[in-house]
């Protein structure tokens, strides 16, 4: 299980005065992600989704809180967590003059994936996301869609129980999105537990079993699509996100 206790992150800025100022761009979030389940981290742009998923995967240090994967934590426990968890952003950029081969054969070294187990690793990957048209394709050569899913598929060859996803189909074609998606829902089948960060709530209306909604850095409603809809008398997430905010005048 991932536990995240009252997390808090802080920076620095220049006010409208060109004076320095400090802000949260998150603070006091809490929640738990379980084994096999999938978390809707929602909000519109600005409202702390990416600098939470970095903290949660090692990349940002918190100003104050706690970061816990079964009982493991940062401070005493980091390349363990690492060789256990898959970051994914939507602007991760990765090796154009690589093939798709070469550029998994190379994370299956840097992950110290056994070698005898690599080969059956990759192809096992290139089957689920379809990846066979373009195996040996260099990445600049690859489309929008093609690309994300190679950039997904590093992230998969030591298997980690954990993913955390941020805005993984953005910009993405219906299908790439699609293949996409149905992965994610294998990957919770087996056991994994992910953490999909997006503003489609569409989207996240089709995958995720509980949802947390962010704004302006602290969470402003979370639960069941369902209990969200029905606390909020609306019929969609995205009416419920307005509905909690106020309207868009006040999200401006």
């Amino acid at each position: 299980m991932l536990k995240v206790e009252d997390l808090k992150k802080k920076f620095v800025r220049l006010n409208k005065k060109k004076q320095k100022e400090e802000f949260y761009a998150d603070n006091g979030i809490t929640f738990n992600a379980k084994d096999g389940e999938i978390v809707g981290i929602l909000g519109p742009n600005g409202a702390g989704k990416t600098t939470l998923l970095r903290m949660i995967a090692g990349i940002l240090e918190p100003t104050d809180g706690k970061i816990s994967f079964d009982d493991l934590t940062y401070a005493n426990d980091e390349i363990a967590i690492k060789k256990n968890i898959a970051y994914l952003s939507g602007n991760t950029k990765i090796y154009q003059s690589l093939s798709t081969y070469e550029l998994l054969k190379m994370c299956c070294e840097i992950y110290e994936v056994d070698n005898s187990k690599q080969e059956e690793r990759i192809e096992k990957i290139v089957k689920t996301l379809d990846m066979q048209d373009f195996l040996h394709n260099k990445i600049e050569k690859l489309s929008t869609g093609q690309t994300q899913r190679v950039n997904i598929a590093r992230c998969l060859v030591h298997d980690p129980k954990y993913y955390i996803l941020d805005e993984v189909t953005s910009g993405l074609d219906i299908i790439s999105s699609q293949i996409i998606l149905e992965f994610i829902k294998n990957e919770k089948k087996r056991g994994k537990t992910i953490l999909y960060s997006t503003h489609y709530m569409e989207e996240a209306e089709n995958i995720c079993d509980n949802v947390i909604m962010i704004n302006k850095g602290v969470i402003i409603k979370e639960g069941t699509c369902e209990k969200i809809k029905k606390d909020t008398k609306t019929t969609n997430l995205r009416d419920a996100f307005f509905a909690l905010i106020g309207g868009i005048d006040n999200e401006e």
